[in-house]
């Protein structure tokens, strides 16, 4: 090799390590503008819609008997006598501050009641997600290996009925049978009151932070009360998970490299799980990472039916009370849960894939 093919290979590997770090950084900026331009279409959606609904916040404050003064003066106080685009910029500011005034109802900022009752939709959310994808990966993996088989037709009947079941009737059948008919799971509601002001709480988690401080019967009452409403929301996160998976693994069975594996003598177990699952755990993170803000977000008629204090009842009874303040605080809040699962699957991308680098 001469000295010149030397130099010329030190100067390309010396040269490298720059290009990527540009490229890393481009990449970076890419992702901080879109995310950027998201947020802010998100904030403009959310501060439209509510000065467009027919919803006068003064008055719902003060109520329809006040007087012209005290209705000026609160107008005034909360800035809606200010051109559009100056309340616009005042709204985008105290956003990403996470100051989304105060609600109507509790009186206190949006953002400590969020804080309050989202721990409750997280745990719930959670653990149905675990139950979910548990589940329904294996039971898809299974209908796509035995395909058209009664295995496959059991899978396809129970993902249909966790599709078309609507989940209020399911949470109020699951009540009747497996609380007041057997006794097997805890009432509603999230913890008994005896235990209210006993567990050490320090994540909001009851589950985890009883766990951690060892108050085995404070676990036991909150799991008992949760299995069951987890249980049902994770019913259909099973069936959409189950799902895409027979979807995606049946694809995979009709690929070349598939059927060059089971020609060289590859046993059944080898080609599912070595061969064709790998290929799809990419497409199972965005379908996971989907259905987890669902749970996150839609859990409003499982916490209705099961009393639970999680933020789809607190956005629920806010509606009902048109409290704007949190309506929009929980709008946004919504939105970010679906940004960030976004970035985290985009993330994943990147761990499974190679090809995505």
């Amino acid at each position: 090799m001469s000295a010149t093919d030397v130099t010329t290979r030190t100067v390309a590997r010396t040269a490298a390590p720059p290009k990527r770090w540009g490229s890393l950084l481009r990449a970076t900026l890419r992702i901080l503008l879109s995310v950027s331009v998201t947020i802010l279409g998100l904030l403009a959606l959310t501060f439209f819609i509510g000065r467009l609904l027919p919803l006068d916040p003064v008055l719902a404050i003060l109520g329809d008997d006040a007087s012209q003064e005290a209705v000026d003066r609160l107008t005034a106080r909360l800035g809606l006598d200010r051109p559009l685009h100056e309340q616009f910029l005042s709204y985008v500011v105290n956003s990403l501050t996470f100051d989304f005034g105060e609600s109507l109802t509790s009186g206190r900022p949006v953002i400590e009641d969020i804080a309050r009752v989202f721990p409750a939709t997280l745990e719930l959310a959670t653990l149905a997600m675990i139950f979910g994808t548990g589940i329904g990966i294996p039971l898809g993996v299974l209908a796509a290996a035995n395909r058209d088989s009664w295995i496959d037709q059991c899978v396809r009947v129970i993902s249909l009925i966790g599709y078309s079941a609507p989940i209020f009737w399911l949470g109020l059948l699951g009540l009747s049978i497996f609380y007041a008919g057997l006794g097997w799971v805890g009432p509603p509601g999230r913890i008994d009151i005896v235990h209210q002001y006993d567990i050490e709480t320090w994540s909001g988690l009851y589950l985890v932070d009883s766990a951690i401080a060892g108050q085995w019967d404070i676990f036991a009452d909150v799991f008992g009360r949760i299995v069951l409403p987890a249980s049902i929301l994770a019913y259909g996160a099973m069936a959409y998970i189950s799902r895409m998976t027979r979807s995606f693994m049946l694809e995979q069975f009709g690929q070349e490299y598939i059927i060059a594996a089971r020609a060289k003598g590859a046993s059944k177990r080898r080609v599912i799980w070595q061969h064709a699952f790998p290929n799809i755990a990419v497409q199972l993170v965005t379908v996971v990472a989907l259905s987890y803000a669902f749970l996150l977000e839609g859990a409003v008629l499982t916490e209705t039916v099961f009393a639970w204090p999680g933020f789809g009842r607190y956005l629920t009874t806010a509606l009902l009370r048109a409290d704007m303040n949190a309506v929009l605080g929980c709008t946004l809040l919504i939105g970010l849960i679906f940004i960030g699962l976004n970035l985290l699957s985009d993330l994943f991308y990147r761990i499974f894939d190679p090809r995505t680098r």
